[in-house]
């Protein structure tokens, strides 16, 4: 946890991999949270808000996007504080209130994220009025074709969710489900670009202030992925087989297997880029791609993260 540019009522809860990190405002009128972290870490979540709040409640709840490891903890925060008000993107609203996991994605990444509620939705280009300032609310599709980022013009601060980090941006999940997204990947950044941003708070890792580096490393990253859909894709399936160990830490060898098999970004990736070889060769040898980058460790019959 650490404040922000000295900036009254911001502070930042930088978290790992496995949960998106979460931004609190406070000032006289409210309490705000950005973001609630994955539900395999949701005790975490509520205590480090409830230790930044010191007693008083959490007044509202403001999800950028709803892949599981950023609203994975909305129903704890629910349950703990009753009048909680919680603001989501317009574009799932209906597979919330329905909670249809599958068009949530939650099904098929093989993720976890307990039923929340919502009270209201975050249109594009409206303000929220967060640590008595105006934040401007941004469409940024892309990595999720219903994020959202926000913006402070005064301080020129961006919550950049997924669309940028300091080394990239999230996977482009339509692309996985064969639906042409780079291209918004790109209109994107060049929002942001255009936003003329001095401090970047983004859904992983840490603050940064290096914008136009991030931003070139992003676009060399689309770059490839538009030149090599299979790199991406590959790159895809990694990150889900990665995320999943960053909940599990160790499992054994055939029930990971067991459920990457069963698991159905992977399947549509194994059969869309790798069909000339049955997908448990596939997922060893990305398994064995993230052994060699030490992201993981085979160890007897066990998968180990690392």
């Amino acid at each position: 946890m650490q404040a922000l540019l000295n900036l009254p009522g911001l502070q930042f809860f930088e978290r790992g991999w496995l949960s998106a990190n979460n931004i609190l405002f406070t000032d006289k009128e409210s309490a705000t949270l950005i973001d609630s972290g994955y539900v395999a870490h949701q005790d975490q979540t509520l205590a480090l808000v409830q230790h930044a709040l010191s007693g008083r409640p959490l007044d509202r709840l403001v999800n950028t996007h709803l892949h599981s490891d950023h609203c994975g903890g909305n129903a704890i925060l629910q349950n703990h504080y009753p009048q909680l008000v919680t603001f989501i993107p317009p574009g799932e609203s209906e597979a919330v209130a329905n909670w249809d996991e599958q068009s949530l994605s939650y099904l098929p990444t093989g993720q976890l994220c307990p039923r929340f509620k919502f009270d209201g939705l975050l249109q594009t280009g409206q303000s929220l009025r967060l640590a008595s300032l105006d934040w401007q609310v941004l469409a940024a599709p892309g990595h999720d074709p219903h994020s959202v980022i926000l913006f402070e013009p005064l301080h020129k601060i961006l919550i950049s969710a997924d669309a940028l980090w300091a080394n990239g941006f999230g996977v482009v999940f339509p692309e996985l489900e064969g639906v042409a997204a780079f291209n918004e990947v790109g209109q994107t950044l060049d929002l942001i670009e255009s936003l003329h941003p001095e401090w970047v708070i983004p859904g992983h890792g840490a603050v940064f202030r290096n914008v136009d580096e991030a931003l070139a490393i992003s676009r060399k990253k689309l770059d490839g992925f538009i030149t090599q859909p299979e790199k991406h894709a590959r790159y895809g399936a990694k990150v889900l087989l990665k995320y999943k160990l960053l909940e599990l830490h160790r499992v054994q060898y055939v029930d990971f297997m067991s459920w990457a098999i069963g698991t159905h970004y992977l399947q549509v990736l194994h059969s869309g880029y790798a069909p000339d070889i049955d997908i448990q060769s596939w997922i060893e040898d990305l398994l064995r791609d993230l052994e060699r980058s030490k992201a993981l460790a085979f160890e007897n019959t066990l998968i180990l993260n690392q």
